[in-house]
């Protein structure tokens, strides 16, 4: 690896340990204290708790690792590679804002409030490590791969798979709540659009990556 290589590389790094601190801050210090519930992933982790009773310690692995082999197959070894970066990054900030105060006002009785700066905060931080090639998570890893398969904007991918597993949650949440985690979802999912941009370029990106692997 030749040394504009080594710094490109080690730019891209920071870049995803940012938004995984940025990511992780938001979570910790607005949703989780305002009670407000994801969509993704992390909502079809609590779904299927609710209806099957299944643990999500065994529920976030299994479903984390088939939307990465299916992310693989379309985006490459450079795409797992930052992704795991990431999401690592994301356990050890997690573990570091749970030993600190809480470092924002409690907006649980401003839910509103608390979507819109929460999924402003989520939007910034998925936007950074998905726009450096990454993903922080496996809703993160199947936005991408149908936004490379569709040709849509990930702003509708995210959107896709969030508002289907908000919908579903129906079931046992009541609509008051899950009206706050639409508008934070909606506001999360276009802000990493507004930062990543389109597919083509997202795809670029994977490929520099790639480029770069091959070359060190």
């Amino acid at each position: 690896m030749n040394q504009r290589s080594y710094k490109r590389v080690l730019v891209k790094a920071a870049f995803i340990i940012l938004g995984a601190a940025i990511l992780s801050f938001g979570i910790h210090n607005i949703h989780e204290r305002a009670d407000i519930t994801e969509g993704g992933v992390i909502g079809l982790m609590l779904l299927i708790n609710q209806w099957f009773g299944i643990s999500p310690a065994y529920v976030t692995p299994v479903v984390d690792l088939i939307c990465y082999a299916f992310a693989f197959r379309l985006l490459g070894f450079s795409f797992i590679k930052w992704s795991v970066l990431a999401t690592g990054s994301v356990s050890v900030f997690y573990k570091i804002w749970e030993r600190l105060p809480y470092m924002l006002p409690d907006m649980s009785s401003h839910p509103l409030m608390a979507a819109l700066i929460g999924g402003a905060f989520v939007g910034m931080g998925v936007g950074i490590i998905v726009r450096m090639g990454g993903s922080s998570g496996g809703d993160d890893a199947l936005a991408l791969s149908i936004s490379h398969m569709t040709g849509w904007r990930l702003s509708r991918a995210y959107l896709l798979t969030d508002v289907t597993v908000l919908l579903l949650s129906l079931t046992y949440i009541p609509i008051g709540r899950i009206i706050f985690s639409l508008i934070t979802v909606t506001v999360s999912s276009n802000l990493i659009d507004l930062i990543c941009g389109r597919k083509r370029e997202i795809r670029e990106d994977v490929k520099e990556g790639s480029a770069e692997t091959e070359h060190s």
